[in-house]
């Protein structure tokens, strides 16, 4: 990403403002499974209006907060102060790797009959009664 796109937007990773903010005032507290990283204020301005310190995330990517895995939320959210990792139970042999929303993407799903998809959809299979106001 050239510098230009750094200074000017916003909705692609982290602005230079957003850098140079996490550098001087931030700690690095962690970093998820995509390479988000997420930081906590240490500067002056430690606590918001409600009493909370100050917590962010710098995005790798998209600026989407469906990238945020639900442990970093509830850290991000004040559920639990210590980093995900001291609050996470062992994983399950059920669970799947996390993937973000995926919705107006490319990748998202597309039932048969979609648009997207042809837009051809089953024939009807006889079990089907349309409804009608006479009977």
């Amino acid at each position: 990403m050239g510098i230009l796109s750094k200074i000017f937007t916003w909705w692609d990773g982290a602005t230079i403002g957003t850098s140079l903010w996490s550098a001087r005032n931030g700690e690095h507290v962690g970093t998820d499974a995509q390479g988000n990283k997420y930081f906590r204020s240490t500067g002056k301005n430690v606590r918001t209006t409600e009493g909370y310190e100050r917590r962010w995330v710098m995005y790798v990517g998209a600026n989407d907060a469906s990238n945020v895995p639900s442990e970093w939320h509830g850290w991000l959210h004040h559920s639990y102060n210590g980093v995900p990792e001291s609050h996470l139970p062992p994983p399950r042999i059920w669970e799947v790797d996390y993937t973000p929303n995926a919705t107006g993407t490319v990748t998202a799903y597309r039932p048969q009959g979609a648009l997207e998809r042809g837009g051809v959809r089953a024939a009807a299979t006889g079990d089907y009664e349309a409804w009608s106001p006479d009977a």
